[in-house]
């Protein structure tokens, strides 16, 4: 799949519930209003989408929320979709929040995923109840040496939160280093209502970095994962630090990503609203899969060449109306 700019599309992240045991303070608003069961793709359904997707080229596959594993056997669709590595798919991952971890990091393993993400934006026990409102730390770090044991390779996703946890990104990257995890540091991005001032959380990550480089030796890498992180190698540990820099320096001309959500709605921007309902085409009896898949092809020829996030005093609601819960990350 070619988009109108010459962009390769070959990586799909699917949200598959947007539903979410935490409430992140930049991600979501604290008394938030779910997608009715009905809306939501049966898990059958997101794997003939998925499998539409491989059939035109994907190779990389994502599996995202809200929290993916608060979906009920989601790891059937973990399964089903591992069994298409070396036939089509060359990757399946996963990002969690890693409360759920634990249970599942075992079976993540044996499906066929062999790395995770895991969004941790703090080491403090009290900050991090505070920014994902009621989150128990001690949980998620359980998980995450639950998926180091289960031989997952581990990547930490940190949003970095001016006056929340800007003052942690040293030790962060110590910790990471010292249990053979990389890290990611992400710029808050203007998704949805959540209650908070984003002018207030925003922090440039051209800022942290160069207070990082004053104790770290980052060397510029080739390294890539496919998603949008550029990535330095960190001398004194022996791993990597990646910065996601959509407010500071996007990353849009080498976009090879489109989402989909639970309920069939796919996203060829992540900054833009424009979707293509694939839910109609797929639950539609007199069409079959060709259809499915000519639906995808028109929806990538309106990949934009970019997003519009704005994040200043002059644009206080946010660029996107939708959360990042829905869009899946």
């Amino acid at each position: 799949m070619i988009d109108p700019f010459g962009r390769d599309i070959s990586y799909l992240r699917v949200s598959v519930t947007d539903r979410c045991d935490l409430r992140c303070v930049y991600c979501m608003a604290e008394d938030m209003t779910f997608l009715p069961k009905a809306e939501v793709l049966s898990l059958e359904e997101l794997e003939r989408l998925c499998a539409s997707f491989i059939d035109l080229g994907v190779r990389k596959i994502r599996l995202t929320g809200g929290e993916p594993l608060v979906r009920r056997n989601v790891i059937s669709l973990v399964r089903n979709l591992g069994a298409r590595l070396g036939h089509g798919l060359d990757e399946l991952t996963l990002t969690t929040n890693g409360t759920q971890l634990a249970r599942h990091a075992d079976d993540l393993a044996a499906a066929g995923v062999r790395r995770v993400n895991v969004s941790l934006d703090t080491l403090d026990a009290a900050t991090f109840r505070t920014t994902t409102r009621w989150g128990d730390l001690d949980k998620v770090l359980g998980g995450i040496f639950a998926a180091k044991a289960a031989g997952l390779h581990v990547k930490i996703n940190a949003v970095a939160l001016r006056g929340v946890n800007e003052h942690e990104f040293d030790g962060m990257l110590a910790w990471c280093g010292e249990h053979g995890f990389d890290l990611c540091l992400i710029e808050t991005m203007p998704l949805g209502e959540t209650g908070e001032d984003r002018t207030d959380q925003f922090l440039p990550l051209s800022l942290v970095r160069g207070r990082l480089k004053q104790r770290w030796t980052l060397a510029s890498t080739d390294f890539a994962t496919g998603g949008p992180a550029r990535y330095y190698d960190v001398a004194e540990t022996g791993t990597r630090l990646g910065f996601i820099t959509p407010m500071t320096h996007n990353f849009c001309e080498s976009c090879n990503r489109v989402r989909l959500t639970c309920t069939g709605k796919l996203y060829m921007c992540l900054g833009q609203e424009d979707d293509a309902d694939l839910r109609a085409p797929l639950r539609d009896p007199e069409l079959g899969d060709a259809d499915l898949r000519a639906a995808i092809l028109e929806a990538i020829t309106r990949k934009p060449k970019g997003h519009d996030f704005i994040i200043d005093r002059r644009h206080r609601a946010p660029a996107v109306a939708r959360h990042m819960s829905v869009t899946g990350g």
